[in-house]
């Protein structure tokens, strides 16, 4: 009985905070994917 009254995980917090990080993640690897890509398309055109 005690066992289920124990909480060993906060599902409100937790899962919100793991949802934020995993976009955090993806927005810096979509960006480092932009910037690598665009790099190797440079104009070297001089007027």
């Amino acid at each position: 009985m005690v066992s289920q009254n124990i909480s060993l995980y906060s599902w409100s917090n937790g899962v919100i905070m793991i949802v934020i990080f995993g976009i955090v993640c993806l927005t810096l690897i979509g960006f480092a994917i932009k910037f690598m890509s665009g790099e190797s398309k440079k104009d070297d055109t001089k007027e």
